[in-house]
């Protein structure tokens, strides 16, 4: 079920926002000309919806920018088989990005009238999504191994239980640093090693959590 009327504005934000800024991998660039991204925001922002910035979605949370989901899902090397650990759901708009080019995409959330929400609505607009409630620092523990963890909330390291449910070869990428101002970067398991690289700089919301921030 998609919504037909702004589906305009959806392709010309992947043909200028993403393509025109370098990104290349065409089954995130067709899951983001697929999704209905007015679908994931308030009624009263829908005509904003492909704006290339975030957008308030109630409980101090946002739903990221088109680029920043785009990226992510990009620098993640997301392949079809990969079982991926989306961390944040929020209203569900990455995740609902993520189904599209993950074997099996998990979310969770921590706050639980988000994530019934978007449970709600991914079900409803039929994206193949497994949501929970829970302390998204921790992440999934009995749905692992991922191929691929990505974070829409900045912690102050990589979480431990992260790297402990990803599997071998598998990637995470994540906004790391100070609250306000943080570093993309992306954690690669080679055996018993992890090798981390710095992306880019981005902010994003705090994760609040066990291994993340207190509150």
């Amino acid at each position: 079920m998609e919504s037909h009327d702004l589906s305009v504005p959806r392709h010309r934000m992947v043909d200028h926002d993403l393509r025109r800024r370098s990104l290349r991998d065409e089954r995130v660039l067709a899951a983001m000309a697929h999704v209905p991204r007015e679908e994931f925001v308030p009624r009263w922002l829908r005509d904003q919806a492909y704006a290339d910035q975030p957008l308030e979605i109630g409980d101090g949370q946002t739903i990221s920018q088109p680029y920043m989901v785009a990226a992510t899902l990009e620098l993640a090397r997301i392949g079809a088989g990969d079982r991926v650990l989306d961390v944040g759901t929020g209203s569900g708009y990455a995740a609902a990005v993520a189904s599209l080019v993950a074997s099996e995409l998990y979310s969770i959330e921590r706050i639980d009238g988000l994530a019934r929400t978007a449970a709600r609505r991914l079900q409803r607009l039929g994206y193949d999504v497994k949501v929970r409630v829970g302390d998204g620092s921790l992440g999934w523990p009995d749905a692992a191994p991922f191929d691929a963890i990505v974070a829409a909330a900045a912690g102050p390291v990589i979480p431990e239980s992260w790297k402990a449910q990803l599997a071998d070869g598998g990637r995470i990428v994540a906004p790391i640093g100070p609250r306000w101002e943080q570093q993309l970067v992306r954690v690669t398991k080679r055996g018993d090693e992890f090798e981390t690289e710095t992306l880019m700089e981005v902010r994003y919301v705090p994760l609040i959590g066990d291994q993340g921030y207190d509150n």
